[in-house]
């Protein structure tokens, strides 16, 4: 056999392997199958997430499910990007998803089938600063570069509303979108003046001693909300009980992580290492200083929050302000905040 022929046939062989081992790690080709009452064999459907706070409950559930039970009733799925989790839900590979609550609102008013059934989280994303800056309130702002995650985001909205207390306008700023892993870096350079992001990358710069909180969102927003839990509306008409045991997971592990400080950094060291491929140390960090930087409680979907980003939105030139909160919310899986329980999953058990 020639030379480039052995070349050929390994190259093969090696990009085979390679393929099924992707298919294997993340697309879950040879994970075991659910089944239905009949017992024939369905697949669990896969949840979309980021490795941001935000959605920290999709990786919690999914391992308290696998510690007390031995299984998950879905597949986490991680992406790295806001543009390729829209699409991996667009196309149907994520049927469930977390996601930006502009951008699900956004979705709808497009047409898309979609349907916001429980919240991701309360606070979090604060504005940071360089803590060398001469920044300290929205006026000192005017002319500065803000990063921000992007278009859909509602801490795009942080700074527009506190713009319009201030008496100014988004044109009075330079808003840039940025990556939330690249904010760090470039607060610390300097190449913006002010970030805001989901945690943890705001975080980080206050962690390495670098960032400032110009203000916390909770103290400018209260009950401040980025992301929800969204899914599509086929799979809430033909598989409701997995949904309903999806949203009941995770509001059990809500209200499992507001419990006390043991589980949050008990959840810091199993999602870094096995979810989210970071530094425990750094997710420990905003799940504790403050313990209440990000909630995990009341997550129920509310009318008047969503109508406010709404009517945030439309005016910043974001949403066109034709899907309103029925259009895109089902409150029908959401428990009221009273009734839920955590888990009741303890570290001594691993």
């Amino acid at each position: 056999m020639s030379f480039r022929k052995t070349l050929l046939i390994t190259a093969f062989v090696v990009l085979g392997g390679i393929t099924l081992l992707h298919g294997a790690l993340n697309l879950g080709w040879f994970a075991p199958r659910a089944t239905t009452a009949s017992g024939a064999a369905r697949d669990k459907f896969r949840v979309g997430f980021l490795p941001v706070t935000c959605h920290l409950t999709c990786p919690v559930t999914d391992f308290i499910n696998k510690q007390t039970t031995g299984g998950s009733n879905f597949d986490p799925v991680r992406f790295h990007g806001w543009p390729e989790l829209k699409e991996a839900y667009l196309s149907g590979y994520t049927p469930v998803t977390f996601i930006l609550a502009p951008m699900a609102i956004a979705l709808r008013e497009q047409g898309v089938p979609i349907k916001i059934v429980y919240l991701g989280h309360r606070e979090g994303g604060d504005v940071m600063v360089h803590k060398d800056s001469g920044i300290y309130r929205t006026e000192d702002l005017r002319g500065k570069t803000v990063a921000v995650p992007g278009r859909y985001a509602n801490h795009r909205l942080i700074f527009y509303r506190e713009l319009k207390k201030a008496g100014m306008k988004l044109s009075d700023v330079n808003l840039v979108e940025m990556p939330p892993p690249d904010m760090p870096a470039a607060l610390y350079s300097r190449s913006v003046d002010a970030i805001t992001s989901g945690e943890p990358f705001p975080g980080q710069t206050e962690m390495d001693g670098y960032g400032r909180a110009l203000y916390r969102v909770k103290e400018v927003w209260p009950g401040f909300i980025s992301c929800v839990l969204a899914v599509h509306e086929d799979v809430i008409k033909n598989r409701r009980a997995e949904v309903q045991a999806l949203v009941d997971g995770i509001a059990k592990s809500g209200k499992w992580l507001d419990a006390n400080m043991t589980n949050r950094v008990d959840a810091a060291q199993f999602v870094s290492k096995f979810y989210y491929n970071q530094h425990p140390r750094l997710l420990e960090f905003v799940l504790s200083k403050p313990p209440d930087r990000v909630i995990y409680s009341n997550l129920k979907p509310l009318r008047a929050n969503f109508e406010e980003i709404e009517q945030l939105a439309k005016e910043a030139g974001i949403l066109q302000g034709t899907a309103h909160f029925d259009d895109y919310v089902d409150t029908s899986f959401a428990p009221e905040d009273d009734a839920v329980q955590p888990h009741p999953y303890a570290t001594a058990q691993r």
